[in-house]
């Protein structure tokens, strides 16, 4: 009972999706050729997630108040004092990160930095309304899979002082796109009808939740085959065997109807393949690389 409060606890908190961001970044600097070690880019990939997380929903609690009786934000209306120490904590972790950071990652993170408040904080005007990113069609799904590959794939290639090869880190941000692509799919659907009321028209209310669960699939497929072509006669083929079971594990958390219905399915479940695939990887590593 403690455990499951606990781990509802790190859900709710954004750490767990903060963790998830760190390990997929650690697992880049595998794929990189590095020795895992830590970094300031490390803390600072941690602190983001969760201030972006939160700050999302600092922005439904002071500007969107009237979505707060959805259930995804029961936690949130029953622990405000806990979320508030939460945003200053990320806050403080954040800015005290950056303080250590080499300057050539804080310039790689200004500009991603940017595109992800923008995505949360309605800024843009269009026939006299607010909106943020996030609210264009389409682009939704996009921003959040090039966002992630970005800022978990990136920041360890300017860290290092190594000459990395430039078609490494294209494959790397291609596998990592479609892979958060797929698992990104589900949570349209979730939102089909926020969505349809807001006037958004995302995958799946443009070609229905069947054939959106099949694009998701499909994502998953070719991130699955990418990683075959990208290391199958590379020093680096000891992470094939995790990058497929993350992919195998995936599809089944898509497409199965029973896990589906778990409480925590999108928060969970689905922002649990990216943390089971960071852990996978690096323990490969140490297994079977060392």
């Amino acid at each position: 009972m403690i455990f499951k409060q606990f781990y509802f606890f790190l859900i709710n908190s954004n750490v767990y999706i903060s963790l998830a961001a760190l390990l997929l970044t650690v697992q880049a600097q595998i794929q990189l050729g590095m020795q895992p070690g830590w970094h300031p880019y490390l803390f600072i990939i941690f602190f983001a997630t969760m201030l972006e997380y939160n700050f999302h929903r600092l922005i439904t609690l002071w500007f969107r108040k009237e979505t707060l009786v959805d259930k995804k934000y029961t936690w949130l209306r029953n622990n405000i004092t806990v979320f508030y120490a939460l945003m200053i904590f990320s806050i403080i972790g954040f800015f005290g990160a950056l303080v250590f950071a080499k300057t050539e990652v804080i310039v790689t993170l200004f500009p991603i930095g940017l595109i992800t408040i923008f995505y949360s904080l309605p800024i843009f005007r269009s026939k006299q309304k607010l909106f943020r990113l996030r609210e264009i069609s389409i682009l939704k799904i996009f921003l959040i899979s090039a966002i992630w590959a970005l800022s978990t794939v990136l920041l360890p290639v300017i860290q290092s002082e190594k000459k990395i090869d430039t078609i490494n880190i294209l494959l790397m941000l291609a596998e990592r796109i479609l892979f958060v692509f797929a698992i990104t799919i589900p949570f349209d659907i979730r939102d089909i009808g926020s969505d349809k009321n807001a006037g958004l028209k995302t995958i799946p209310l443009l070609i229905g939740e069947k054939k959106a669960i099949q694009v998701s699939v499909f994502s998953l497929l070719l991130f699955a085959l990418l990683c075959v072509v990208h290391y199958v006669k590379t020093p680096l083929v000891y992470t094939l065997p995790a990058l497929i079971i993350s992919s195998v594990t995936t599809f089944a958390f898509i497409i199965n109807k029973k896990v589906k219905k778990l409480t925590y399915y999108h928060y969970g479940v689905l922002d649990g393949t990216m943390f089971f695939q960071g852990l996978m990887v690096v323990v490969s590593y140490y297994i079977l690389a060392t």
